[in-house]
């Protein structure tokens, strides 16, 4: 797909060793959450290829599974647009920070942009930014992607027989996450920066339960770059003094 990531060198193969190695249950998560999706399209009575066409040209995690139910009522495409928006409106933060330097070709840095899931994003920034490369990062979102495409695929096609009544799916997500952020805070601790996530998470579910994501990602953006000022004002005065 492209060429600077499938280009067959020792090099190359080093770096699909390593992003497997980090990387490799995470996609085995996805791909059980995959299965979720397949067996939803199915379950709302779509046919079995839809699956892997959303899930490879949207990818966009949690957005599909609502995307099914509306597609099944017949929405109209403005309520499926702003809905999509809404739930993926965290993505807009992760550009922030997201190491999108490191990737060097133009169609390497179309294909990260387009890639950039909350599970690449939590991967990715976990690794030391020296130890980033081009085939690393891309290496990660492409074992995401296709982990995705081919759960779905196996949950279409299966989904009409023994795993339709298959409950629990839908939780491999936070538990995935749960243990992302273990791991990311196990590898730079930061007690402070993980005070504000919580903090902020809770004022928006006390305030604003519908937009819960939303409002908890602005404020918490907000609390770091507030942390950062404060930060640098205070290593200026020190420096003065």
């Amino acid at each position: 797909m492209i060429q600077e990531v499938l280009s067959p060198t020792p090099r190359h193969r080093d770096e699909l060793a390593k992003a497997a190695f980090h990387a490799g249950m995470v996609w085995a998560g996805i791909f059980a959450l995959g299965i979720g999706l397949g067996v939803v399209v199915t379950s709302h009575g779509l046919p079995w290829w839809l699956a892997p066409i959303i899930s490879g040209i949207l990818f966009a995690g949690s957005v599909e599974f609502i995307l099914i139910g509306m597609l099944s009522a017949g929405a109209s495409v403005p309520a499926i647009a702003v809905t999509t928006f809404l739930v993926n409106s965290r993505h807009l933060f992760y550009g922030l920070s997201f190491p999108l330097d490191r990737v060097r070709s133009r169609p390497g840095k179309a294909y990260s942009m387009f890639a950039l899931c909350d599970e690449a994003y939590a991967l990715i920034t976990a690794v030391d930014p020296e130890d980033l490369n081009t085939r690393r990062i891309l290496w990660t979102q492409c074992g995401l992607h296709l982990s995705w495409v081919a759960g779905a695929t196996v949950g279409a096609l299966a989904g009409a027989s023994f795993l339709s009544g298959l409950k629990g799916l839908d939780f491999v997500l936070i538990a995935m996450f749960l243990v992302l952020t273990i791991d990311t805070y196990r590898s730079r601790p930061d007690f402070r920066g993980a005070a504000l996530a919580v903090s902020s998470a809770l004022v928006a579910l006390a305030l604003v339960p519908g937009a819960l994501v939303l409002v908890a990602m602005c404020a918490y953006s907000i609390a770091l770059i507030a942390r950062h000022y404060l930060t640098r004002a205070r290593q200026g005065q020190t420096s003065h003094a």
